[in-house]
């Protein structure tokens, strides 16, 4: 489990784990099975951002939570845990390909049931969410699309309910002036107009890769 975060060092990341709560067989397996990926394994989120999506669950004593990007289901794995009892998870991704690794381990330890996944653009499925307000929301999906994920969530979330976005940082690239990718435009971007919409409250936490947390007025 090497960090994700550009600021930590391996031995300050395996101290900041062991001081946290122990993840337990089935979150290990995932983390585990995703890892033997290879490369692609960067996309899953780090451990302890894991932990803190179930304790940021359980302290909104969310009812229901979308999450945009899913990959092989650890993140989504640990919001279903911290939901309140009957919440619901539904999760936006456009590929099955690691939807097996994502279920089989929602189904070990217990959750599958909070669990829906949509295979379909995030666009089209989060415009069909309905009128139920949402309590909590993740995204790391493509960053070109955080934009728009953005402008169709924040209507839907509840008052006091929190957004979260990953990858903000982009590994200092957001403030490195050479690097003008498409990925570190869009990022740059998204943090001004989040950083300037006047619904939400928002700070950005070195957690990781950089995660924005913003809370609906």
């Amino acid at each position: 489990m090497s960090p994700k975060s550009f600021l930590l060092t391996e031995d300050l990341h395996g101290y900041l784990l062991a001081s946290s709560s122990a993840l337990d067989g089935v979150a290990r397996s995932l983390i585990d099975e995703t890892a033997a990926l290879g490369g692609i394994s960067r996309m899953q989120v780090a451990p302890e951002q894991g932990l803190l999506l179930t304790l940021l669950a359980r302290l909104l004593a969310a009812r229901r939570a979308v999450e945009v990007g899913t990959f092989t289901g650890f993140s989504a794995l640990c919001i279903a845990r911290g939901l309140a009892a009957g919440g619901r998870l539904t999760c936006c991704d456009i590929s099955d390909e690691w939807a097996g690794v994502a279920r089989r381990h929602w189904e070990a330890a217990g959750v599958a049931d909070r669990i829906d996944l949509v295979i379909a653009p995030a666009a089209r499925t989060l415009a069909g969410l309905g009128d139920e307000p949402v309590d909590l929301c993740f995204l790391d999906a493509d960053k070109g699309g955080y934009a728009t994920y953005w402008d169709l969530l924040v209507p839907k979330v509840r008052p006091g309910g929190l957004l979260l976005v990953d990858n903000v940082l982009w590994s200092g690239k957001v403030l490195d002036p050479s690097a003008s990718d498409a990925d570190t435009v869009a990022l740059r971007d998204f943090n001004a107009k989040v950083a300037g919409d006047e619904r939400v409250e928002v700070v950005v936490l070195p957690v990781a890769d950089g995660l924005t947390f913003a809370v609906k007025g």
